[in-house]
């Protein structure tokens, strides 16, 4: 389900996914097939990682990033879970075939 809310959204972002919703800062992104796809993508890896667990690891990745990068941005795009969602949200037909646990693969792929 996609929610417009531009107060969920953080600054600097223009959209988030919080199982089972999608929240876009404006209404005109719900026609962003690309930014869609993206947050879809998430949706998937917080259903098979069963929620909170998704949540809990996608914290500790970014403080780790964090530490690693010193930079708030370089530490979030390099994140596993966005690594694959940046990676793909241009594939529509991604989610048709992702293999279950695909994110593993971006743990230790290169920087963005």
């Amino acid at each position: 389900m996609i929610l417009i809310s531009k107060y969920i959204v953080p600054k600097g972002y223009t959209g988030i996914t919080i199982f089972p919703f999608v929240f876009l800062k404006r209404k005109s992104l719900k026609a962003d097939a690309v930014l869609i796809n993206h947050e879809k993508i998430h949706l998937k890896q917080q259903l098979e990682l069963l929620i909170i667990p998704f949540y809990l690891f996608y914290g500790l990745e970014f403080m780790v990033r964090l530490i690693q990068y010193k930079n708030w941005h370089t530490a979030y795009v390099n994140i596993s879970f966005e690594r694959e969602a940046y990676c793909n949200q241009t594939n529509f037909t991604y989610l048709k075939k992702r293999k279950l646990w695909s994110f593993l693969k971006y743990l230790s792929s290169h920087d963005f």
